[in-house]
């Protein structure tokens, strides 16, 4: 795994990573963030809820964009800026998540990239999008020919 610089990335470049959400995976995001909302974490508080049944953790997709940048796109060394991500369909356990981003801006002058985020679900449906600017990995002085 190496990290792209700016220089080699271009508009349009993407990458993704999947996920089958377990209940293992909602219990430790819970347990690791002190989150216990019961729409989470207890089936019969939250089978009355308009959700029908529990509903994974929103910022657990921010996780797995969080994947997708620091291991894929542009990887190692990437430092995260900033992110907004809006929800637009739970995701249940069970559900398998593929998260992606796309490079949509270049900004050389600062060393920031501009990422398209999303989030699918097995059947293909949106569950979540938003935006991300990324500081991906410099070129070290001794790294330059």
């Amino acid at each position: 795994m190496e990290g792209k610089t700016i220089q080699i990335l271009r508009p349009g470049d993407r990458a993704s990573f999947s996920k089958t959400i377990s209940e293992y995976d909602v219990y430790a995001f819970a347990g690791i963030t002190g989150d216990f909302n019961p729409l989470h974490v207890n089936e019969a508080y939250a089978v009355r809820s308009r959700f029908k049944g529990r509903i994974v953790h929103g910022a657990l997709l921010c996780g797995l964009i969080s994947a997708v940048i620091g291991m894929y796109l542009p990887g190692e060394g990437a430092l995260y800026e900033a992110q907004s991500l809006r929800f637009l369909r739970p995701v249940r356990i069970g559900d398998t998540i593929t998260a992606e981003v796309e490079v949509i801006e270049l900004i050389p002058e600062r060393n920031r990239i501009r990422l398209a985020t999303r989030c699918w679900n097995q059947r293909g449906e949106r569950v979540a999008e938003g935006e991300s600017v990324v500081l991906p990995k410099q070129v070290r002085s001794e790294e330059r020919p």
